[in-house]
């Protein structure tokens, strides 16, 4: 690796109006982040490196995107569409300010990963002034050819201005390019238009960097890491390939997806050893599952954390800002949410956990519900260690539950429960002997006189 220490990273947000979407194209989401997100948390982020990020009139929640991951990123507007090489010369006020490499990146490319941006950068090495991305495609109709010449890259031809030899190229240009910092400038201000639109092409500075005699060279990278995004359909595309790098790599560091290709991650899901994922479970975006987790089929879990040794579902749903105790059994049609389940305890069947803080061991019988909503505020239930919920109760919020208490099962609490008592809310029962045979006669009777 170069031993080059800083870089300007230029970063082109593009349009997508192809995606038939109001939010902005880069926004979409692969595998629970950003477009956006994945290509910044691929790209190099060290002290000296600065971030300079180009977007289109009126798209500023890009931009804030970008500054939440890179705050100190610089904004740049590109007021007229002219072509790739002036949206990076939007950017022209950071390129100047100098530094040893420059990298020109895409914000729908979220597949690309680290390896590839280190192998750009180092290919700069003695004495290359531009290295460009190239992969080899199945069908490389419509794509730029890389032409090559031995190790150096002589030209990006597009399809409409290729011969057929030049057609027969399977090497195509993936679109981002490093440079050496010392003559990126004197490349980019030599672009001029020439094309009959009046564009700016990126793709020229090849044949200006060989005119200045420099020299330019190729980075091969497979296809599927450099798919751009413009289409939903090709987002889906990304999805796909990403889940199977996701699957793969949490397989490879142990854990146990039964079906991988039913199982959906996210690009952040951490897990512990001996972790097992049964089908058709989703995981979304800040999930932490510990060592010996079991995940259950058909459960969907996000922006929680799941402890050691801990059962979730099947069928549960687990939502965020949960966080579950070591052993901890979440059993079928469960949900949770802002809740923290300390070790031991049970919450068996089709209960509702939320806002709730449940002590060391306690049980949460089926079909318990925590009203913690009152139609204008969220409300907190407390339960206390070892305390036993009967089956069918309602918590109503707030309350505590105190430790190693008893609540009878089909109450309706709304007061504090002492620690280690009963606590029985119910109407008395009545009981009418033959009631239910007269009421039958009756209605028959009734029937009889209709017809």
């Amino acid at each position: 690796m170069t031993d080059r220490s800083s870089l300007t990273l230029v970063l082109a947000a593009g349009e997508g109006t192809r995606m038939r979407s109001t939010l902005p194209k880069v926004l979409h989401e692969v595998a629970g982040r950003s477009l956006l997100a994945n290509v910044l948390l691929a790209a190099p982020a060290g002290k000296q490196d600065r971030l300079a990020v180009v977007v289109g009139p009126d798209h500023q929640a890009a931009s804030d995107e970008a500054r939440k991951l890179r705050p100190q990123a610089q904004v740049f507007v590109q007021s007229e569409r002219k072509g790739t090489a002036h949206a990076v010369l939007a950017a022209r006020t950071a390129i100047a300010e100098g530094a040893d490499d420059l990298l020109v990146v895409f914000g729908d490319t979220p597949l690309v990963t680290a390896e590839t941006f280190a192998r750009l950068r180092a290919a700069l090495a003695g004495n290359v002034a531009m290295a460009v991305l190239g992969f080899r495609a199945k069908d490389p109709t419509g794509y730029g050819r890389l032409l090559v010449e031995g190790d150096q890259l002589v030209a990006i031809r597009e399809q409409a201005d290729a011969n057929e030899a030049e057609r027969r190229v399977d090497l195509c240009n993936a679109g981002m390019m490093a440079f050496a910092g010392k003559t990126a400038l004197q490349i980019f201000d030599r672009i001029g238009n020439a094309n009959s639109k009046g564009e700016y092409y990126l793709t020229d500075a090849v044949g200006i960097a060989r005119e200045m005699g420099l020299r330019a060279t190729v980075i091969e990278t497979h296809e599927d890491e450099v798919r751009g995004i413009n289409t939903k359909t090709q987002l889906a595309e990304a999805e796909n390939v990403m889940q199977q790098r996701l699957r793969r790599e949490a397989m490879e560091a142990g854990v146990t997806l039964v079906a991988p290709e039913t199982v959906f991650l996210s690009s952040d899901t951490t897990f512990g050893r001996d972790v097992v994922i049964e089908p058709f479970v989703v995981i979304g975006p800040g999930v932490s599952i510990a060592d010996g987790a079991v995940i259950h089929s058909f459960s969907h879990v996000t922006q929680s954390s799941i402890g050691k040794k801990v059962s979730v579902g099947p069928y549960a749903r687990i939502r965020p800002g949960t966080s579950l105790g070591e052993g901890v059994r979440i059993g079928n049609f469960v949900e949770t949410k802002a809740a923290v389940l300390e070790s031991g305890v049970k919450v068996n069947h089709l209960s509702y956990v939320g806002d709730a803080h449940v002590g060391t061991n306690a049980n949460i019988g089926a079909g318990t519900i925590m009203c913690n909503y009152d139609g204008f505020d969220k409300h907190r239930t407390e339960v206390g260690a070892g305390a036993f919920v009967g089956s069918n109760s309602s918590l109503v919020a707030p309350v505590k539950i105190g430790a190693g208490s008893y609540i009878g099962s089909g109450s309706v609490i709304t007061r504090e429960v002492p620690e280690d008592a009963l606590v029985v809310e119910r109407n008395e029962q009545v009981t009418r002997p033959g009631w239910a045979k007269r009421y039958r006669e009756r209605k028959a009777e009734a029937r009889k006189t209709k017809t």
